[in-house]
C-alpha cells in the first residue's frame, strides 16, 4: 500500500469527503496543470472508493437491526459478531 493509500485508509468519512470536494472544485475550475490534474483525479478516485466503502459498512450495520414480528425494531445484532 502506498503512503497516499495508507493515509486515505485512515481518514474518517467527513475528512475524506471534504478533501474529495476540494479536489472536484479545483478540477472543475481548471486551476491546475495537466499533470497535477491527473494526480488529483487519481487521489479523488481513491477518496471516492474509501467514502463508498465507509458508507457500505454503515449500511450493513444499519441492516443488522433486528425487527420483531410486528415490524418494529427489537434490538440490534453487532455487525462484527461481538
Amino acid at each position: 500500500m502506498t503512503q497516499s493509500a495508507a493515509d486515505i485508509a485512515k481518514m474518517p468519512f467527513e475528512a475524506a469527503l471534504a478533501e474529495l470536494e476540494s479536489i472536484v472544485d479545483k478540477l472543475e475550475k481548471g486551476a491546475v496543470a495537466l499533470e497535477d490534474s491527473i494526480k488529483l483525479y487519481e487521489r479523488g478516485e481513491s477518496l471516492k472508493k474509501h467514502c463508498d466503502d465507509l458508507l457500505k459498512n454503515a449500511e450493513m450495520r444499519i441492516e443488522k437491526i433486528a425487527l420483531g414480528a410486528d415490524g418494529k425494531p427489537k434490538g440490534v445484532t453487532p455487525l462484527d459478531g461481538e
